[in-house]
């Protein structure tokens, strides 16, 4: 094959990659029994660290990965700087072929408290033992059901738009110290 043939192949070949890869993808995160159940984890916490649990529009994106059909509405988001989930299942517990607990660790900075506009920093690990059990040939993770953990630069975002929307002046002054303390935490 000539250089100019075989550029031209790589150019075909890229798109049609790239389209499998993509099929792929969607395909992990129906949570098909044929893929690990830490991706089922993976995906529901990297929806909740982004916020997707705060909106009422997007929480239908993370029901597809859970067991229960409604939330309960959180007066406390946990605001973490990450979570590091088990991928071996050596690190797991085991169940059955059809059952298997994960660890998950979160680097928690602190809690934010929805009615008063109040933060309370607390930097620990927290670690979380996530339930994952197989409902009609898919990966869903059937306990706990965790106050969201939403990331440190997410919250700042979500506390900006809340302080944009107020009216009342004093709520915008403690939303605004809000978004002062958590920009500050390190």
């Amino acid at each position: 094959m000539t250089a100019n043939r075989v550029g031209r192949f790589i150019l075909f070949l890229y798109p049609l990659l790239a389209l499998v890869l993509s099929a792929g993808e969607g395909l992990a995160q129906s949570g098909s029994l044929d893929h690990s159940p830490s991706e089922v984890v993976k995906r529901y916490l990297a929806l909740d660290y982004k916020g997707a649990r705060l909106d009422a529009l997007s929480v239908e994106t993370v029901a597809s990965y859970t067991g229960w059909h409604e939330e309960p509405t959180w007066g406390q988001v946990v605001v973490t700087q990450g979570f590091v989930v088990a991928e071996h299942y050596r690190q797991w517990e085991v169940i059955d072929r059809l059952e298997v607990v994960i660890p998950v660790t979160f680097q928690v900075i602190g809690s934010v408290y929805l009615e008063t506009a109040g933060f309370v920093q607390g930097a620990v690990t927290e670690e979380v033992r996530f339930r994952v059990k197989a409902v009609n040939n898919r990966w869903r993770i059937v306990e706990p059901m965790l106050p969201p953990h939403v990331g440190q630069k997410r919250m700042v975002n979500v506390v900006r738009e809340a302080w944009i929307k107020e009216t009342d002046q004093a709520k915008r002054a403690r939303l605004a110290s809000l978004q002062e303390e958590l920009r500050k935490v390190k």
